[in-house]
């Protein structure tokens, strides 16, 4: 693994906790001393400084900021073995941004596949979505599969369709916790203490999408259940609709698409 920050602890801390891989397998090279030994302490890995020793492993998972990613690149390019079946046998990435394209032209020949986790992959709870290579075979893709259900669901996408995951799941906890966040302070509007509030909105949207997802109801079936003649449910809800609360998560997704797309060029 090259980047040992917040995401990659979270691949390191779940494929060690469900025994994909045994912590003494794991290399991460990471440039913060400080952060390598917290890394080694913490989880067992193995740890360095030097990314052109990662080259020799089975899967490297780049996990660098994309700004540095040609800087890392330029780093490895003396190390990396000729042969496209040589080790590595499969890239995984997730910069956010950094095309396909951009990778195969660094790694000619390799099988790679692109991922865009989202930030409940801390918690085991996230969805990533993952983009084939064109080197990429059947048995590539089951291994990132494996590798990332680590961290929760994975869904296989087209590149094409990448800008888009970026600006539902991947910018989405953000608009989540947003909404969170207003829950929590219409409560206290309300005349609800502040910690009473936070409680009760947390497990609200947590236990909705809970229900949401092993009913496999449709949302506006769950919401015409809970919205009754008359009731304070469906006073809310038509508040909602003049503020246009809907329309702008719509846009809110489809902003964040756009600005993907231009970080993409």
């Amino acid at each position: 693994m090259l980047g040992g920050g917040v995401m990659g602890e979270a691949l390191i801390s779940r494929l060690i906790a469900q025994k994909v891989y045994s912590s003494k397998t794991i290399l991460v090279s990471e440039p913060l001393a400080e952060r390598r030994q917290f890394l080694a302490d913490r989880y067992g890995v193995l740890v360095t400084e030097d990314n052109r020793t990662a080259v020799a492993a089975e899967v490297l998972l780049l996990a660098v900021k994309p700004q540095v990613f040609e800087t890392v690149v330029a780093g490895l390019a003396s190390s990396l073995p000729d042969r496209a079946e040589a080790s590595p046998s499969l890239i995984l990435s997730i910069l956010a941004g950094t095309t396909l394209e951009t990778l195969e032209a660094a790694f000619p020949g390799k099988a790679i596949v692109r991922a865009m986790p989202n930030t409940p992959a801390t918690v085991g709870a996230g969805i990533t979505a993952i983009a084939p290579g064109k080197q990429a075979q059947p048995h590539h893709l089951d291994q990132a599969q494996r590798i990332f259900e680590a961290v929760g669901e994975v869904v296989q996408v087209t590149e094409s369709m990448m800008d888009a995951v970026t600006g539902l799941s991947g910018s989405g906890p953000g608009y989540i916790a947003l909404v969170a966040e207003a829950l929590t302070d219409g409560g206290v509007a309300a005349g609800l203490p502040r910690a009473i509030a936070t409680r009760l909105a947390l497990q609200t949207v947590k236990g909705t999408a809970q229900l949401l997802q092993e009913s496999g109801m449709h949302p506006g079936e769950l919401k015409d259940r809970v919205t009754s003649p008359g009731g304070t449910t469906i006073a809310g809800i038509v508040h909602l609709e003049r503020s246009g609360f809907r329309s702008a998560l719509i846009e809110a997704v489809r902003a964040a698409y756009l600005r993907s797309q231009e970080l993409g060029r």
